[in-house]
């Protein structure tokens, strides 16, 4: 767990510092009053919400895809998640893991390329959400990609089971 906060926040820490190459933070002032501050702000909540069930709606989707087993959805009140009890081979694991930061990355970030730099800092923040959110995500296939290819890996949502064959018999 103090691995994956500390990468989140790292991650989170080099993402701003990149965000404030681009474009200044001051940008989110607006000077058309507080009601664009105020629609700013709402849409930065919205935003980060729906963010974070449809990071967990991919997990889904490719769980259900690779095994055709139903999937559980789910909060603990610290985290969302995306559960099954398929067993997934570890390059199919490998891309449920990774489909989400990286879908999501690439539409916010054409997103932020595309609209008025004013609204750069309100999706950026969904950006950095994005990827700080998927620390242990990044983290669990890290550590998957130094295993057998042979391994399985069962993710209930609170809990994975990772499966590799004795290869001492």
């Amino acid at each position: 767990m103090l691995i994956v906060n500390g990468l989140a926040l790292g991650i989170a820490v080099v993402a701003v510092i990149v965000g404030l190459t681009a474009v200044p933070f001051s940008s989110v002032i607006s000077l058309n009053g507080i009601g664009v501050f105020l629609a700013k702000a709402g849409v930065m909540i919205f935003g980060s919400i729906a963010y974070i069930f449809g990071h967990e709606l991919i997990h889904g989707l490719l769980m259900k895809r690779y095994s055709g087993v139903k999937v559980r959805y789910g909060f603990t009140g610290i985290y969302a998640y995306a559960g099954s009890d398929a067993y997934f081979c570890k390059r199919d694991y490998l891309v449920i893991a990774f489909a989400p930061v990286v879908l999501w990355g690439i539409f916010i970030g054409v997103l932020c390329i595309l609209l008025p730099s004013s609204w750069f800092w309100v999706l950026y923040f969904i950006e950095i959400l994005n990827l700080s959110g998927a620390a242990g995500d990044i983290y669990v296939g890290f550590v998957l990609a130094k295993m057998p290819r042979e391994i399985l890996v069962r993710d209930a949502g609170v809990a994975m089971e990772i499966y590799a064959p004795d290869h001492d018999k």
